[in-house]
């Protein structure tokens, strides 16, 4: 017998967050670690914001959400909120209520800066790597660096003394560089390619050091893209990584020597 469509939703719901997620979902373990290294930074979100005026939306909030658009590879904040809103998988890890409404994808802005000025973010990141330190190797270490594409057209690369008048759309047998341009909507990006052959953009440069073990990182970094970032970067993540080891570490790169 064929059964009948639903035309009314229900008004009330007796099922909670917790029970839609499986209890095999890989990202409750990943909440139960996040939760823990959140807590043991506690102090140092009280000591980010004053003692008077209005409540904040939570960091611990903003911190789990930021986690998810890595995880899912959301690509900005407006898709993240968007996401937040109907999706109960992602609601649940933020630690959101199925009432409790979002937040603007401004605070993610605002709260960024906080609490990348304060190093919490890295501070979140060391203490993760000690809750991992005993699947953590410290005899042999990979670092390799990635683009990370700017949020900028190559039509926003334009001559910093101001020479260019048109909208930058026509750019066919100008000579740019980083020199004499600069992007106007993010000047920090440099215009990059990897390799040879390879298309220029506007990016940054992602830098990552792992151990080979099993392949978990142990340091990070972004820097400006340039061809020196990759080697500079490497011995300042293993420089400081010596500092917690009396083992002397020898470097080496695909053509280069350290």
């Amino acid at each position: 017998m064929r059964g009948d469509e639903r035309v009314q939703g229900e008004m009330f719901s007796c099922v909670t967050l917790e029970q839609r997620v499986p209890q095999d979902h890989p990202l409750r373990e990943i909440r139960k670690l996040t939760d823990a290294v959140l807590v043991s930074l506690n102090e140092d979100f009280d000591a980010l914001y004053s003692a008077s005026g209005r409540p904040s939306i939570a960091p611990e909030y903003v911190l789990r959400a930021l986690l998810l658009q890595a995880f899912y590879s959301v690509r900005s904040e407006r898709q993240l909120v968007e996401q937040l809103n109907y999706n109960l998988l992602f609601r649940w890890f933020v630690g959101l209520g199925m009432d409790d409404a979002v937040w603007n994808h401004a605070v993610f802005s605002k709260n960024r800066d906080r609490l990348l000025t304060s190093d919490v973010a890295q501070r979140f990141f060391a203490e993760v790597n000690v809750l991992a330190k005993r699947f953590m190797s410290d005899e042999h270490f990979t670092v390799d660096g990635t683009l990370i594409q700017a949020w900028a057209s190559q039509k926003s690369f334009r001559p910093k003394d101001g020479s260019d008048d048109g909208d930058g759309t026509n750019f066919r047998g100008q000579k740019r560089s980083n020199e004499t341009h600069q992007s106007t909507t993010d000047p920090e990006a440099r215009l990059y390619k990897k390799s040879y052959g390879k298309e220029s953009k506007l990016a940054y440069l992602g830098h990552a050091l792992v151990e080979n073990r099993n392949g978990l990182i142990a340091a990070a970094m972004a820097t400006q893209a340039d061809g020196h970032a990759e080697r500079d970067a490497a011995l300042l993540m293993l420089d400081e990584r010596q500092k917690n080891s009396s083992r002397r570490i020898t470097c080496s790169f695909r053509n280069y020597l350290a």
